[in-house]
């Protein structure tokens, strides 16, 4: 297997990202991997778990991007009278919306070391409507990435921002309008904000400054050095953060 390949770099090798600190997926402050101890027997039915209940599956829902192509059926589209009629014979398909610049966005419910991708039978057993669960599923996002740390480099007039917290919300960030405005206070008043989207479990930001072309490259080729190698994959291009909104990074854009 390949050596990750690390990031442009912005800062010393050996900084420690400040979330760090937190297990491995699956291990507890005092080392004990989970899998070795029997879980308790579960008290309650399978109608209870979020799949089959809204009150707390929209708890939990998450928003995640997936890459552009990605197959499903679009929120806007739903006819709900037809998936009722054809429920029965028909196998459920991902729910999906509109991302930025072609992604699509899937909601997932994280069900004990991996996630369940909400479909068109969950809406239908839920009873709620595509902008109910999206409403839901980004003010979860928001709550999380309100207390999720970002990691923050800086080499003389390089500065690159990351969330890399293995959490799984790291690049799904991008889709809230507050951690947009966070990256352009931070980065954009020195330069044009430029954004990767590698992979689900990271997101990358970083200041480029006049005649620094050799940064923007450097980001490039990280980008798809790391969306090559990933579990997950999102996308392989650049973006630009432009008046809130991403847009495709071009290098002759003017400033």
């Amino acid at each position: 297997m390949s050596p990750r390949p690390k990031k442009p770099r912005a800062a010393a090798a050996d900084a420690p990202a400040a979330n760090r600190d937190a297990p491995p997926v699956g291990q507890t402050q005092n080392g004990t991997v989970s899998g070795h101890v029997p879980p308790p027997e579960s008290s309650g039915s399978m109608v209870d778990a979020p799949e089959h209940d809204w009150s707390r599956a929209g708890k939990i829902v998450l928003p995640a991007l997936r890459p552009v192509g990605t197959q499903g059926v679009r929120g806007d589209a739903l006819d709900r009278d037809k998936l009722v009629a054809q429920a029965s014979r028909a196998h459920p398909q991902p729910l999906l919306d509109d991302g930025p610049l072609g992604l699509a966005v899937v909601y997932t419910i994280p069900a004990g070391g991996f996630d369940v991708i909400v479909n068109t039978d969950h809406l239908l057993s839920w009873g709620v409507s595509p902008e109910e669960l999206r409403a839901a599923a980004l003010k979860n996002l928001a709550a999380w990435s309100a207390e999720a740390a970002w990691t923050d480099e800086v080499s003389g007039d390089r500065r690159l921002l990351s969330s890399d917290t293995g959490d799984g919300c790291d690049a799904a960030r991008i889709l809230l309008a507050e951690v947009r405005e966070h990256l352009a206070n931070e980065l954009a008043a020195t330069g044009r904000v430029l954004v990767g989207l590698p992979e689900r479990h990271l997101l990358i930001a970083g200041t480029l400054r006049p005649r620094d072309d050799e940064f923007a490259a450097l980001i490039g080729d990280f980008v798809v050095e790391h969306s090559g190698s990933a579990d997950e994959p999102i996308d392989r291009r650049v973006f630009e953060l432009v008046d809130g909104e991403l847009v495709d990074f071009a290098a002759e854009r003017q400033s």
